[in-house]
């Protein structure tokens, strides 16, 4: 595969399913499963979302909720998953530690991939994203199938792999394999985002567009 620059084009930070922050989980445990160690891999997503705001990178925030009478889990029970990120629940709500504010981009999805049933591809084309970089969780899941539409469509993608965690680590290993399958540099590391992300702003490399003919 061609070598690729870390940042091709517009950037974009894409944080998926961080939330509920600390004591999120009931007494019973969480209702999926978490690799260990699963908090600590995420630690270091709020700088993350410092850098990208001070360098002038849009960040897009999504949260996983679903209906209190279930009805829009479809398949999505008939695995390992039971009962989770219910409309309403403490834990469904987005990380506290990220800051998000009401000016953010935050997206609600239903599903697994940030593209099914959102709006997404009309914020990422209003924006003129070329370079997804994609944190959160599960790394196996979430991340995985939107990192999998999104290289269907065409965008640059780069899991940062030290802020993503799966459902194990075997799991959390394998997707992180099958994603640096698809392209070249799809993997990087925090430091190696952080860097790059400063890089682009000394170029005076422009970080937001508009959509195509707008």
């Amino acid at each position: 595969m061609a070598e690729r620059a870390l940042i091709e084009g517009r950037p974009v930070l894409v944080v998926i399913d961080i939330q509920g922050g600390e004591g999120a989980v009931g007494a019973e445990g969480p209702a999926i499963p978490l690799m260990p160690g699963y908090d600590a891999a995420l630690a270091r997503a709020p700088e993350l979302v410092a850098a990208a705001r001070t360098h002038g990178i849009p960040v897009v925030f999504f949260q996983e909720a679903h209906r209190r009478d279930l009805v829009d889990f479809g398949r999505e029970l008939d695995g390992v998953e039971g009962v989770h990120l219910l409309e309403g629940d403490p834990g469904t709500e987005l990380d506290p530690r990220l800051g998000v504010g009401p000016e953010d981009y935050v997206i609600r999805k239903r599903r697994y991939s940030c593209f099914f049933g959102t709006d997404f591809e009309i914020l990422l084309r209003g924006l003129g994203a070329e370079t997804l970089f994609l944190i959160g969780g599960h790394t196996d899941v979430c991340v995985h199938y939107t990192f999998v539409d999104a290289h269907q469509r065409d965008y640059h993608c780069r899991v940062v792999e030290d802020c993503v965690a799966g459902s194990s680590v075997r799991a959390h290993e394998a997707a992180l394999e099958a994603m640096a399958y698809l392209q070249s540099r799809a993997r990087c590391t925090v430091d190696e985002v952080l860097a790059a992300f400063a890089a682009h702003a000394a170029r005076g490399a422009p970080s937001q567009g508009v959509e195509s003919g707008a």
